[in-house]
């Protein structure tokens, strides 16, 4: 295949006449007429009807334009990317995450991956609030639960199981509830945000029961509950990543884990793009390879671009 013909052709498709290509392409028209009869010539096939007035695509001229000019679409990419690659690892990221999950998690990533790289910058927000990634210029964000916006390119993490919980204290002045329905007698501490829906839901196996006892205290922020749990104030729901040291002490106490409540994933998006900068992806990357070191296997969906080395395998 000459590929330089395949080019002419698809310019003079797309210019609309001999003229045109040549123009675009810094040719003469007539190196770009013989070019075109040369592609025909070696296809064995009249591609092109030519008039005084203009040109027009015979059918296969339209079916063969159709297929090269998805080939010439991959070449660009292709050629964008291997630029990309040859870029400095440099300039500006603007990451949004949740507060909680930007303390517990992202803090020591990011003075890691900053030493690492002392040529980029970032700009992080931890909120609770919703983000419009395009309107507001952000790279990289982390979300619990997808936002469904296809103009973003997502992966699901890990799982942000969550849980019923209280402190052993709580639990011996009020008792330990055994079905849902125990959960009108006792106090919530309610957690509820943009992404977070206050109210509890249980599955018994059939259906889904909802349960909304007294809440003496209503926050945004999952660290505050979870304190306050520990504090002995009530039962909180919380995703297990952020309680799991607290579990693990003892200074929380899992409840009900036979009605699983309806789970959450966190979830890392940025822009749908041709190709991605080496900026975004390096950090992708030092992200990915933390979180393969704390969760391993149960790290949900990898991008294609991250390598076999980066999941431990």
């Amino acid at each position: 295949m000459d590929l330089n013909r395949v080019q002419i052709f698809a310019q003079v498709v797309e210019q609309g006449s001999f003229t045109g290509a040549a123009k675009a392409l810094g040719l003469t028209k007539a190196t770009v007429s013989r070019k075109i009869a040369e592609l025909e010539a070696d296809t064995g096939a009249q591609l092109l009807f030519r008039t005084t007035r203009a040109l027009k695509l015979t059918e296969a001229g339209s079916s063969y334009y159709n297929r090269i000019n998805k080939i010439l679409s991959d070449l660009q990419s292709a050629e964008n990317q291997l630029s990309a690659h040859q870029q400095l690892i440099k300039g500006n990221l603007k990451i949004v995450c949740p507060i909680e999950l930007g303390q517990l998690f992202l803090g020591p990533i990011l003075a890691e991956f900053l030493t690492r790289y002392p040529e980029i910058t970032l700009d992080a927000e931890l909120t609770n609030r919703k983000v419009d990634v395009i309107e507001e210029g952000v790279d990289i964000l982390f979300q619990i639960a997808d936002s469904g916006d296809t103009r973003l390119q997502s992966y699901a993490l890990v799982n942000a199981h969550k849980s019923l919980m209280a402190s052993p204290a709580y639990l011996a002045e009020y008792g330990t509830p055994k079905v849902p329905q125990d959960l009108a007698k006792h106090k919530a501490i309610r957690l509820q945000s943009a992404h977070i829906e206050g109210a509890w839901r249980l599955f018994d196996g059939k259906t889904w029961i909802v349960a909304e006892p007294v809440a003496q205290l209503t926050v945004n922020n999952v660290t505050l509950a979870r304190e306050a749990a520990i504090a002995g104030l009530g039962i909180t729901a919380v995703p297990s990543i952020i309680a799991q040291k607290a579990l693990e002490k003892g200074y929380l106490i899992p409840l009900l884990d036979d009605y699983p409540m309806i789970q959450t994933k966190v979830v890392l998006s940025y822009p749908q793009r041709a190709y991605l900068p080496r900026k975004y992806r390096v950090f992708i990357e030092f992200i990915y390879a933390a979180l393969f070191k704390r969760w391993g296997a149960q790290v949900l969906e990898v991008p294609e671009f991250i390598g076999k080395g980066s999941q431990g395998e």
